[in-house]
């Protein structure tokens, strides 16, 4: 298998649950500044022009929370249980998706993103208004994570990384997750694993 990435939030997703798994893939690294993943061989992988991608014997798949779950699946390990605990992640991936991570990865991208590509300022109103957001999911996940050990019960999974995606460039992006205790003490625990600390196979200049 070959995962196609960039140091990117998803990017990130995807790497942190290839090393954690130990997973049997050869990291391809995608530069998004020279417009690889515009090329035909690349849109061929995925038509959306977009990293991750996984390739496997059987095809190209896209979308990192669906990358993580079949690396997951494939390794027969618990971050993807098929107990009830499933139906909790995919809601929370979900939640990830079109709540916390949506603004987050707004503010991510006007604050890091561009500067680092030089595609211009961030637009101050959009970050404004996702920050307004990421305060109100913020209380949420806070208040769920009480007497939590991980978003979906006492053990790690794919919700974990998924939801807490753009934890680590909180501080370089500035958003707003200050006063959150509960997020802070599971952003710990998240940090004692080797994959989350170090979720790329080499050091690149990255955003």
């Amino acid at each position: 298998m070959k995962l196609h990435y960039f140091e990117t939030i998803n990017g990130r997703k995807a790497c942190v649950a290839a090393k954690h798994l130990n997973a049997p893939v050869e990291f391809v690294h995608v530069n998004l500044g020279k417009g690889e993943q515009k090329t035909p061989a690349f849109l061929k992988l995925n038509p959306m022009g977009r990293v991750p991608v996984l390739e496997t014997e059987t095809g190209s798949m896209w979308e990192s929370n669906a990358i993580m779950a079949y690396l997951a699946r494939q390794a027969g390990s618990d971050l993807l249980p098929s107990d009830d605990r499933l139906i909790d992640i995919v809601r929370w991936l979900a939640w990830s998706s079109e709540h916390f991570n949506r603004y987050t990865s707004r503010v991510y991208f006007e604050n890091l993103v561009k500067a680092h590509f030089n595609i211009g300022p961030a637009d101050t109103a959009m970050v404004e208004e996702a920050n307004g957001y990421i305060r109100k999911y913020g209380a949420i996940l806070n208040d769920h994570l009480k007497g939590r050990r991980y978003v979906v019960g006492d053990a790690l999974t794919v919700a974990d990384f998924a939801v807490g995606a753009a934890l680590p460039y909180a501080e370089r992006a500035k958003i707003p997750l200050d006063g959150f205790t509960e997020i802070a003490r599971w952003a710990d625990r998240l940090n004692e694993l080797p994959a989350w600390r170090d979720p790329f196979p080499a050091t690149k200049a990255a955003a």
